[in-house]
C-alpha cells in the first residue's frame, strides 16, 4: 500500500488532534477491519494518492438517533459505505495473498455546520480473490436538525479517486422514533371547554415532564397575522380562562415548553363556533364614504371577514333592497373599497352578505340624503348590432318597458315613450355604467312629473264626483232632512250603543298591569264594558285562571268582541317562542297539551292565551288588535302581525278610534290625553 500517503495523512490526522467524540460508532463488515482515527478532521483535505486499491463502491444513508438518555436524543444520519478492489489491486491479490490498508473520508455538509471523519479501513485479500465488493464501513454518525437536508461525501486514497456523494432529509417530529425520545418533539397538547360566561383552556404536559410552557393568545388575520393579545407563562399543566366575549372566531393559541428551538403546538379551536361568528357580527361596522363623485365603504371587524359587499337599490327605507348587477366584491382585509363608476345616489345601499345572508346594510340616506321613493332604477343594454333595450330593475328582475308598470300608470308600457325620452336627453342620472366598456349602463329616473299629472286627473275627477253628489243632495233635500236627523242623534251622548266589550290579554308583570288599567279607564268612558286578564276578580278564584280564560275567549268570538293584545317584554317573548318554533311550547318540553296550555303555570295567562288566539288569528277567526309599550317593546313578533298593531302611547288616538268603531262620533281628545298621561306616568 502507499505508506508514505498513509504516514503524511496520519500526520495531519495527529496534528488535527486525534479527537474521536465518545458517541460515534464505528462498524465494519466481516473480512474488514477498521478503526476511527478522527472524528472532526479539517473539512476539505484531500486523502494522499495514488494508494491501495480499496475504492468506495456504495453510498447508503438512512435516519438514525443519536441519545444521552431515554428521552434525551438527537436526529443524525447514519452513513454506510460499501467498498471494492479495484482491478489493478484484484490481479496483484491473485498471486499471493496480501494485507491492503486505506484511509477514508467521509464528510457531511449541512445548512449551518460541516463534519468530516477519517477512517483507516484494513481487508485481507486471499490468492484468487475476484475483483468486487469486499465489505462496508458503517459510521452512527452525522447530527442534523429536524427537517433539515444533509449531504455526505465519501472518498478514499485509491488510484481512481472515485468520490461517492448523496443529500438526505431528516425526518421531521412526525417519524414515530424521533416522537417520544426527542425534546423537540415532545409537544403539550390543548384542548379546550366551552362553557355560557367563559371558555376554559387545557394545557397538557409532554411525555418528558418537568417543563415550563409558554401559552400565547392571538388573532390570526391577514394583515397583522398573529399579533400577539396575551402571553402566559407557567410551570406544568395548567387552566387558563377565557371571558366568552373575548371568543371570536380568529381567536388562537399556542403553546411550547421552554426549552432551545421548543416545537409549538397551535390551534384555533374557535374557527367553526356559531356563537363566535355571531359575536364577530355583532362588532363589525360597516361605513359609507361619499367623496364626489365617487362611494367607498370600509368594513371594520376583530377579524377577516368572508364575506361579500353587494351595492343594492332601496327607494323607501322599509321595502326590499335590489342589489345591482356586476357589482359584487370581496370584502378586503383593511382599508376603504371603491366602487368604480358607481356615483352616489340616495336611494343606494351597502350590504356585507356572507353564507347567503345579509350582515350588514349601510344606506346613504341614513348619512344625509333623503331617499326619493319616486325614483326608478333602469338598466340600459347595448347588445350586438348596437340594439339598446331597456329595463326597470325592480322586486328582483328587470321587466321591460314594454311590460312595467306603476302608481298612476292606466295600462303596462304607458311609460316606455316618456322614459326611453328622458333618458335619451340626459333628463336620468346616470348611477354606473362599465369601466372596459358601455354595454351595460344603470340610469336613476324621476317619476314624480308623471304622477303629479296623474293625480291632477283624479283630484279633477274627485271635484266632478263631489258637485254630482251635491246636485243630488239638492234634488232630495228632504230625504238630507231624515238623514242629518239620525246623525245628530248618534252623536248625542245618548245615543252612544252600550253593551261592546274588550277582552285585555297582558302579562303579569308592572308594566303591563298599569297599562291595562289606563287603557280600561280611557275605554269605559266610551260606553265599552272592559275585561282584563290576569284578572276577573271572584270568576277567577270559582272556576281557576285557564278555565276562565277559555270562556272569557270564547264570549268575545260569540259576541264579535275585540281582543285586545297588550305586549309588554314578557308579553313579546311568549309570542317569540312561537316565532321559534311554530307551536308556543317552552324548550323543556314539559307542556302537556297542544301549544303548552295545559301545563302553562296559572300566573302565565298570556303565554296560554296565545295557544288560543294564534290559531284563530291565522284562521281569519275574531277581532284582533296588538298594542305595544313601544319603549320596550321595539316590534310585533312574526306570529301577531296578522292582527292591526298600535303603538302606546304615540297611537293612542288611532287605538281608541278602532276601539270606539265608526259610529261613535265623540271627541276623544280627553280620553286619549289621559291616556298618555297614564302611559307616560307608567313608564
Amino acid at each position: 500500500m502507499g505508506a508514505p500517503g498513509l504516514a503524511l495523512l496520519a500526520l495531519a490526522v495527529l496534528a488535527a488532534g486525534g479527537r474521536c467524540a465518545p458517541r460515534d460508532a464505528l462498524a465494519c463488515s466481516q473480512g474488514l477491519a477498521c478503526r476511527l482515527l478522527d472524528a472532526d478532521v479539517l473539512c476539505g483535505l484531500e486523502p494522499p494518492g495514488p494508494g491501495p486499491g480499496l475504492a468506495p463502491a456504495r453510498l447508503r444513508l438512512e435516519p438514525a438517533l443519536r441519545c444521552a438518555g431515554a428521552a434525551a436524543c438527537s436526529p443524525c444520519v447514519r452513513a454506510r459505505l460499501d467498498l471494492a478492489l479495484e482491478p489493478g489491486a484484484a490481479a496483484t491479490a491473485a498471486a499471493e495473498p496480501r494485507a491492503v490498508t486505506g484511509l477514508l473520508l467521509l464528510s457531511g455538509h449541512a445548512y449551518a455546520s460541516s463534519r468530516c471523519v477519517a477512517v483507516e479501513v484494513r481487508a485481507l485479500l486471499p490468492p484468487g480473490r475476484p475483483a468486487g465488493t469486499l465489505g462496508s464501513v458503517t459510521f452512527q454518525c452525522f447530527e442534523a436538525a429536524l427537517g433539515s437536508e444533509l449531504r455526505v461525501t465519501a472518498s478514499t486514497n485509491a488510484r481512481s479517486r472515485r468520490r461517492l456523494s448523496q443529500s438526505h432529509r431528516v425526518p421531521d417530529c412526525s417519524w414515530p422514533k424521533a416522537q417520544a425520545a426527542v425534546p423537540q418533539c415532545q409537544v403539550p397538547r390543548l384542548q379546550v371547554s366551552r362553557g355560557p360566561k367563559e371558555a376554559v383552556v387545557q394545557v397538557h404536559e409532554a411525555a418528558a415532564a418537568g417543563h415550563n410552557y409558554t401559552l400565547r393568545l392571538y388573532q390570526n388575520r391577514s394583515h397583522g397575522a398573529g399579533s400577539s393579545r396575551r402571553t402566559v407563562t407557567t410551570s406544568g399543566p395548567m387552566n387558563y380562562s377565557l371571558p366568552a366575549d373575548e371568543v371570536l372566531p380568529c381567536l388562537c393559541l399556542q403553546v411550547w415548553p421552554e426549552i432551545q428551538d421548543p416545537p409549538r403546538a397551535s390551534s384555533c379551536p374557535f374557527s367553526h363556533d356559531a356563537e363566535a361568528w355571531e359575536r364577530l357580527w355583532a362588532r363589525s361596522r360597516l361605513v359609507l364614504h361619499v367623496a364626489g363623485d365617487s362611494l367607498t365603504c370600509s368594513v371594520s371587524a376583530p377579524c377577516d371577514l368572508p364575506a361579500e359587499l353587494v351595492p343594492c337599490w332601496q327607494p323607501e327605507p322599509a321595502g326590499p333592497c335590489q342589489a345591482l348587477p356586476h357589482l359584487r366584491q370581496p370584502v378586503a382585509a383593511q382599508g376603504p373599497q371603491e366602487f368604480a363608476a358607481l356615483r352616489p345616489h340616495p336611494n343606494l345601499c351597502v350590504q356585507v352578505w356572507s353564507g347567503g345572508q345579509v350582515r350588514l346594510t349601510q344606506c346613504l340616506w341614513d348619512r344625509a340624503l333623503p331617499g326619493r321613493a319616486d325614483d326608478l332604477l333602469l338598466m340600459e343594454s347595448r347588445g350586438p348590432g348596437g340594439n339598446v333595450s331597456l329595463c326597470a330593475l325592480e322586486r328582483g328582475a328587470c321587466t321591460p318597458l314594454a311590460s312595467f308598470t306603476t302608481t298612476g300608470a292606466s295600462r303596462p308600457g304607458l311609460l316606455e315613450p316618456q322614459l326611453r325620452q328622458d333618458v335619451a336627453a340626459g333628463q336620468c342620472m346616470q348611477v354606473w355604467h362599465q369601466e372596459n366598456g358601455t354595454s351595460v349602463v344603470l340610469w336613476a329616473c324621476p317619476l314624480h312629473k308623471y304622477l303629479h299629472a296623474r293625480w291632477a286627473l283624479a283630484w279633477m275627477a274627485a271635484l266632478l264626483c263631489a258637485t254630482c253628489l251635491l246636485l243630488l243632495l239638492l234634488l232630495k233635500k228632504e230625504d238630507v232632512k231624515g238623514w242629518l236627523k239620525t246623525l245628530r242623534a248618534d252623536c248625542s251622548s245618548e245615543g252612544l250603543p252600550r253593551g261592546r266589550r274588550v277582552l285585555v290579554l297582558h302579562a303579569a308583570e308592572a308594566s303591563a298591569e298599569r297599562a291595562a288599567c289606563a287603557l280600561a279607564a280611557a275605554l269605559r268612558p266610551l260606553g265599552l264594558a272592559v275585561a282584563a286578564a290576569p284578572g276577573g276578580g271572584t270568576a277567577v278564584a270559582a272556576w281557576g285562571p285557564l278555565p276562565w280564560l277559555h270562556a272569557q275567549h270564547q264570549r268575545a268570538l260569540r259576541g264579535g268582541d275585540t281582543v285586545v293584545l297588550l305586549l309588554s317584554p314578557a308579553a313579546a317573548a311568549a309570542a317569540r317562542c312561537w316565532d321559534d318554533d311554530g307551536t308556543g311550547s317552552d324548550d323543556d318540553g314539559d307542556d302537556d297539551g297542544p301549544g303548552g296550555v295545559e301545563g302553562a303555570r296559572p300566573c302565565e295567562a298570556f303565554a296560554a292565551a296565545l295557544a288560543c288566539v294564534v290559531p284563530a288569528l291565522a284562521a281569519g277567526g275574531g277581532r284582533y288588535a296588538v298594542a305595544r309599550l313601544e319603549a320596550a317593546v321595539p316590534a310585533v313578533p312574526r306570529v301577531l302581525r296578522g292582527a292591526p298593531a298600535f303603538a302606546l302611547p304615540s297611537q293612542a288616538a288611532a287605538l281608541l278610534r278602532a276601539l270606539a268603531g265608526p259610529g261613535r262620533r265623540r271627541r276623544l281628545g280627553p280620553h286619549v290625553a289621559r291616556l298618555r298621561r297614564a302611559l307616560a306616568d307608567g313608564e
